[in-house]
């Protein structure tokens, strides 16, 4: 029988069946495997450690090695291992109605398995409900360029970054795109809210060319994540929720990467007065990576209009492992640490004390901005300040190996415009120490100084 030594060789002298997500084939390639974490730090299996500095794929809010969330699945799966939720069971009952107390109104949720189901699940429901309210007509959905939204079908179709949809395309149909709030390559003069302002123009009069009749949903992360750490004014969501009232639009928040304390807010919509989205979409940190979840949260005047008779007037539509018993319970253990730890307090005190001082970096020859909300900040990297031009992928992939060398893993945007993929991004676990943030603070600086 072979030791656990052989057979770690033998793995490591033959190519891996494991194949991994958004990877460029290299042969010479070695790629890291994880065996264990404990906070915000993980551990390869050749036992150097690493501070996750991305949260995984942005979802660990919690961080690693929550004794209490592993107990709570566990003891779920003991009792009730699986109940498909064409009937109910009680993690479920309760997960739902704490997510509308946490949205601070009352909404009816759908669980799926992930932040692209849970869009999916949005767009079928936007579609359905106007067919049912007498708008047949209302079937377009539009996006932001640079946004994400997800990889299946239809949440890549809203996905409007290019390389995203390289040899996927011709993407389903009646998928819009407007430009987003992006003040700092905007075409228009002012300031920030200004600029802003403008792109919410956009949209109406998207609205106003393609016919308003037509339009069923605008879909929005409060603030871009993945495509670059876009953090718009607070003006600019008010001005967008105001435009879908005026035009009978549903507003989708998609709050996958900015819920649950992400931005210093339970969820990233709450920084602005006067917004209720119709439709909310949240996954990653409902449950902090322990299991997959995903949730469509639907405000109840919309669910309204599936409670009629008809044979075709209920929501045609299924998920066979979405709102596992054991995946609900962790949801509410973990939102139940969230609220006892006060967690998004401490985002939005640490968020100012500490991710600040990244800040700083503005004056460096090739940080052009400095964008950050809470835990969640981007890099944007430029090979010139003056003109703008994007550090090419080479510099970037240099900065975050010599990150990785010292122990911190970053990210960028990655595969999202052609010649853009150039903002660093910092997304740390939630329950980061100030020590943490220490350290990411002084390993990047450290990086970008002597690049």
């Amino acid at each position: 029988m072979k030791s656990e030594i052989e057979m770690k060789s033998s793995m490591t002298e033959k190519e891996s069946r494991l194949w991994n997500a958004m990877h460029r084939f290299n042969p010479d390639e070695k790629g890291m495997v994880a065996v264990s974490g404990e906070g915000s730090w993980f551990k390869d299996e050749n036992g150097k450690e690493y501070l996750d500095g991305v949260s995984g794929l942005w979802c660990l809010n919690l961080g690693y090695g929550r004794q209490e969330i592993v107990d709570a699945a566990a003891e779920q799966m003991k009792k009730l291992s699986y109940f498909p939720l064409t009937m109910n069971h009680q993690p479920a009952i309760r997960l739902a109605e704490k997510i509308s107390d946490l949205l601070e109104a009352e909404y009816q949720t759908f669980f799926s398995n992930s932040g692209s189901e849970a869009n999916e699940t949005a767009f079928k429901i936007a579609r359905q409900y106007h067919i049912q309210t007498g708008n047949p007509g209302k079937y377009k959905f539009i996006s932001r360029y640079r946004a994400y939204h997800g990889s299946t079908m239809g949440a890549m179709s809203a996905t409007a970054q290019a390389i995203r949809r390289v040899k996927y395309d011709p993407s389903a149909p009646g998928f819009l795109h407007v430009a987003p709030p992006y003040s700092y390559r905007s075409l228009y003069s002012g300031n920030q809210e200004e600029k802003d302002l403008r792109a919410a123009d956009e949209l109406e009069e998207m609205i106003k060319w393609e016919g308003e009749e037509t339009i069923a949903a605008f879909i929005m992360e409060p603030f871009i994540s993945g495509g670059g750490v876009i953090i718009p004014s607070m003006k600019y969501i008010q001005r967008v929720a105001e435009i879908c009232r005026e035009k009978n639009v549903l507003l989708i928040m998609d709050e996958v990467v900015s819920g649950f304390g992400r931005t210093g807010k339970m969820f990233g919509f709450m920084h602005t007065s006067n917004v209720q989205p119709d439709i909310v979409t949240m996954a990653k940190g409902l449950t902090s990576g322990y299991l997959p979840l995903g949730a469509t949260a639907v405000k109840a005047e919309i669910y309204e209009a599936f409670k009629k008779e008809g044979k075709d007037n209920h929501l045609r539509h299924v998920s066979t492992y979405g709102g596992h018993p054991a995946a609900c319970a962790v949801g509410l253990k973990n939102i139940e640490i969230i609220e006892k730890e006060n967690i998004v307090g401490r985002v939005d005190a640490l968020g100012q004390s500490k991710l600040k001082i990244l800040h700083d970096l503005k004056n460096h020859a090739n940080v052009g901005e400095v964008r950050q909300i809470g835990f969640l900040l981007g890099l944007e990297m430029v090979e010139n300040k003056e003109t703008k031009v994007p550090l090419s992928d080479a510099k970037m992939n240099e900065i975050i190996s010599s990150c990785k060398q010292k122990g911190l893993i970053i990210g960028k945007n990655g595969d999202t415009v052609p010649g853009g993929n150039n903002i660093l991004i910092i997304a740390p676990p939630l329950t980061s120490t100030e020590e943490d943030l220490d350290f990411i603070n002084e390993t990047v600086s450290s990086v970008i100084h002597h690049m």
